[in-house]
């Protein structure tokens, strides 16, 4: 199902949540809300839901419009980031229980709702689980059998509210691989909120990235991460450092030095150059590269990187150095850049 956000507002009190957000969901695709705290994420996906009505603005369903639907009639799977599961029930009664409260007239028979049970513990690899009770599953289980749930009652459109935030990352890792396979699977319109950019990054078939209510920008994660639309989408998706620039009708200088490299269409005036810190060349210094001191060095999970104090202002950047690279805190190097993003001040 195809899902159309046109122009939403919704305040709590004097605070603006959204601002005119317009988000396009295309049928089956599997979507990331991604932003920080206080963006508007969560209440977006409220308002899709109907569990939230905008002050203003439509939300349609395929071609019909659904800003007006009640919750119950939208056929809408929600799942909480904290499972919001029944401790008093099995897993199995879990699962089946938004079809048992159905009214009679669309109720299954208790033998159909226990198959369709039985079929989604199957399907979310929860087989022979069934009569144990939430507290005797771990935390990932726990998420499994709340997103069964919620596929139980055949939803049009899946939503999902950070649904892994209350898991350690290596339970996150696997749960994301296992989720975009089930979603490959079972083809529903699928829409998520996370504040984690690996997670967007790599789950999602496109990321809608949200800032102070509205949308700024949307596409693939390749378009979101390496083709920002703005400062914002920049510094947010991503390992950023930036430095203060000016742009004198031709060329692009840090406190009056030109810079040797084509960062794409750049405006005149004073404006910041956004840097990835793969991106960042060290070399020995010379007229040609920006005067810069090492700073720090620390490890990572993939190599090394250097705290690096630029120019006379001694702005820190950061970038990736070889593993094997014989650099020492307090060396003086030259800077240049690989690529970067220009954006105004």
């Amino acid at each position: 199902m195809r899902i159309r956000v046109v122009d939403i507002a919704k305040d709590f009190g004097r605070t603006g949540a959204l601002r005119g957000a317009n988000l396009d969901i295309r049928d089956s695709e599997l979507i990331a809300l991604l932003g920080p705290s206080g963006s508007g994420k969560t209440t977006l996906l409220r308002v899709i839901a109907g569990l939230e009505i905008p002050k203003s603005g439509k939300v349609f369903f395929d071609d019909h419009d659904a800003t007006a639907v009640p919750v119950q009639q939208r056929r809408i799977g929600f799942v909480f980031q904290n499972y919001a599961l029944f401790k008093h029930m099995t897993v199995i009664d879990n699962i089946a229980y938004g079809l048992r409260v159905l009214p009679g007239a669309q109720r299954p028979s208790k033998t159909l709702i226990r198959n369709r049970a039985e079929e989604l513990l199957k399907l979310v690899q929860l087989s022979g689980l069934g009569k144990r009770y939430p507290r005797q599953l771990s935390g990932g289980q726990q998420q499994r059998v709340a997103l069964a749930r919620a596929l139980a009652v055949e939803p049009r459109v899946l939503l999902l509210d950070e649904p892994f935030g209350a898991l350690d990352a290596k339970v996150r890792k696997d749960l994301r691989r296992w989720l975009r396979e089930l979603h490959d699977c079972t083809g529903h319109t699928t829409v998520f909120v996370t504040h984690d950019q690996d997670e967007a990054l790599e789950l999602a078939d496109r990321v809608a990235i949200l800032n102070l209510g509205k949308v700024e920008q949307v596409g693939k994660p390749d378009e979101v991460y390496d083709n920002p639309g703005s400062a914002f989408v920049m510094s947010f998706v991503g390992d950023t450092s930036s430095l203060p620039v000016e742009f004198d009708g031709t060329r692009l200088l840090h406190e009056g030095q030109p810079l040797n490299a084509t960062f794409g269409a750049v405006r005149g005036g004073r404006c910041r150059l956004y840097v990835r810190p793969r991106d960042i060349v060290l070399s020995v210094p010379g007229a040609d590269r920006l005067p810069a001191t090492i700073v720090s060095i620390h490890r990572t999970a993939a190599g090394r990187r250097a705290q690096i104090a630029v120019g006379r202002a001694a702005t820190i950047i950061e970038a990736e150095i070889d593993i094997a690279a014989e650099i020492t805190s307090g060396e003086p190097i030259g800077l240049s850049f690989a690529k970067g993003r220009v954006f105004p001040e």
